[in-house]
């Protein structure tokens, strides 16, 4: 089975510096799917999965009308898009919308505006987003600057995850009992698991190339719960953007890419001869909690020519075989380290790197797995019979029954957020390196958020702790892109670390992975005035409340504030 994102994108939309409106129309819908020899109900946009590709122009308005054709809840979340004062668009649930009710509709009207390359959509409430995601592509108004007269065609990677049960009895129950959820029954790609899970030879992604040409490749990790390696057998991979910005080049055989995070790559097809490559993708795994250990695979056939190989058992074999040479070993730290780190922004004159040199305001937070005590009279079933959260600065996020944007915008914060998230950790100790159950700290509940000026210059220190687990977070940043100035192991040091810092051609994203039992610095230009979410893209995690806010106040001028909430805004 080829993928249909393959036939969408078979030839390239021209360069056009020329803009227009361009619209859409979403309907969130129940669809029959089958696999893994599972039939299920899944909800789909346009009875889609993955959903449409949403294809637009660098300067372009959009415009994109969600009808919710289901009995839940739902809004969506158009990742990495930066909503500048458009943050009634940015689809967080309880966030910057109250959700979208079943049989209503809401249009998510937005300019994209200095933006180009490669992002997606996905759900935002609940963990409705395992099945509703899909590709966001900006084409740009000037040349690829990577030998763009030389690309043949693209080819979107959506890497995913398929559960047999239904999702939302798997977070309900995990929420009920205060225990780890249910992992995943299979990774995907294009929603496709490939030969190596039950009933699934004919649930293979193939993309037919031809020999000596060069092919785009955007892949996207819409994963629920997993970072990934990615990697195609005999091909050398060259990354050339990271979240729809463009990179220097790095050449590598293989990806670490998290959960919300877009990496584009360009494949030489350099085999003469005809036949079948793996493409696969593993988890990068720093978890002791339960995993899905699986792989998903398919196949890079050359010339359309070569007969692939259709006895189910031999190719489960040869697959099985391969994929040991292919990819890195799940737990190969040195090897997501070394990729992390090799990347590097273009900052060309045409696509500067503008980090702030100096900042405003520090903010350093730990991100934390939490044990709490099980409440009287109930029973739980997480670790030594206790109840896993999760926290920022030891707050565990709560959302509130009606949208923060909203009362933010009509000064009605009361019972609704507060402006005391805590700025540095409420207490020093060794992050990296307590007893991660022995040491453990029950947590506090709460709705807070900071605030900074508009035009502030802002620093972010994700510290990680070794509390039940070290673990390598990504952290998702909405409304803005950032720099990633500095990554270690074990403790940041606020006198030392920052001497090391890379202020000339650092990363910018919007999804940070931040090192396993480690930190990661940020730096932002805070010039999006509204609230925004910062949270970890393990849903899991967003679930035991590792999530955070932050509000970006007015401008002096007219053009830097937040437009006033569109007539359509659903109300809670």
């Amino acid at each position: 089975m080829i993928s249909t994102f393959l036939v969408l994108f078979a030839t390239l939309l021209p360069y056009s510096s020329a803009s227009t409106t361009r619209r859409f129309h979403f309907n969130v819908e129940w669809k029959k799917v089958t696999r893994l020899c599972h039939t299920k109900q899944l909800l789909t946009v346009n009875g889609q999965y993955p959903g449409p590709a949403v294809v637009v122009n660098e300067g372009d308005t959009v415009e994109i009308k969600v009808t919710n054709r289901i009995a839940h809840n739902t809004t969506i979340h158009w990742h990495g898009l930066r909503q500048y004062r458009s943050g009634w668009a940015d689809g967080p649930a309880y966030i910057t919308q109250c959700p979208i009710r079943s049989k209503q509709s809401y249009t998510y009207r937005f300019k994209v505006e200095d933006q180009r390359g490669t992002l997606l959509w996905h759900a935002h409430h609940s963990w409705q987003r395992a099945s509703v995601y899909g590709a966001f592509i900006i084409y740009p108004r000037q040349p690829y600057p990577f030998s763009g007269s030389h690309i043949q065609s693209e080819i979107p990677i959506i890497l995913g995850e398929w559960w047999n049960d239904d999702v939302d009895k798997v977070e309900k129950q995990m929420l009920k009992t205060g225990a780890g959820a249910k992992v995943s029954d299979a990774y995907t790609l294009n929603g496709l698991p490939g030969p190596l899970y039950p009933c699934s030879t004919k649930d293979t992604f193939t993309a037919n190339v031809e020999a000596g040409k060069t092919y785009i490749l955007r892949i996207i990790n819409a994963a629920l719960n997993n970072e990934l390696f990615f990697a195609i057998s005999n091909h050398t991979l060259t990354v050339v953007e990271v979240d729809a910005v463009y990179t220097k080049p790095v050449h590598t055989k293989a990806i670490m890419i998290a959960p919300g995070q877009t990496t584009t790559l360009l494949l030489r097809t350099n085999h003469l001869s005809d036949g079948e490559f793996l493409i696969a993708a593993t988890p990068y795994v720093t978890s002791v909690f339960p995993f899905n250990n699986s792989t998903a695979v398919g196949f890079l056939r050359y010339n359309n020519k070569s007969k692939p190989v259709n006895h189910p058992n031999r190719r489960r074999l040869i697959t099985s075989l391969s994929t040991r040479a292919v990819l890195p070993d799940m737990l190969d730290t040195k090897f997501a380290t070394r990729f992390s780190d090799s990347i590097k922004s273009l900052g060309s004159a045409e696509y500067p790197c503008k980090v702030p040199t100096t900042i405003d305001k520090r903010v350093i937070t730990t991100i934390s797995l939490n044990l709490q005590n099980c409440p009287e009279n109930q029973t739980c079933s997480g670790y030594d019979g206790k109840r896993f959260f999760a926290s920022m600065n030891n707050v565990s996020f709560i959302r509130p029954p009606i949208s923060i944007l909203e009362s933010y915008y009509k000064k009605q914060s009361k019972g609704v957020f507060t402006l005391d998230f805590p700025e540095k950790p409420p207490s020093r100790f060794d992050f990296t390196g307590v007893d991660p159950v022995s040491e453990n700290m029950n947590t506090e509940f709460g709705t807070k958020l900071f605030e900074v000026d508009f035009g502030a210059r802002l620093e972010i220190v994700f510290q990680g702790t070794s509390f039940l687990n070290i673990e390598n977070h990504p952290l998702h940043v909405h409304g803005h892109n950032f720099f990633v100035v500095g990554r270690g192991f074990g403790n940041f040091d606020v006198e030392k670390d920052p001497e090391k810092y890379n202020l000339v051609d650092p990363p910018e994203r919007n999804t940070i992975a931040v090192p396993t039992g480690g930190w990661a610095a940020i730096r932002i230009n805070a010039d999006n005035p509204g609230v925004w979410f910062i949270h970890c893209h393990l849903e899991q995690h967003t679930s035991w409340g590792l999530a955070m806010g932050f509000i970006v106040k007015d401008g002096p001028l007219p053009s830097q504030t937040l437009l006033r909430p569109p007539r359509d805004l659903p109300k809670c």
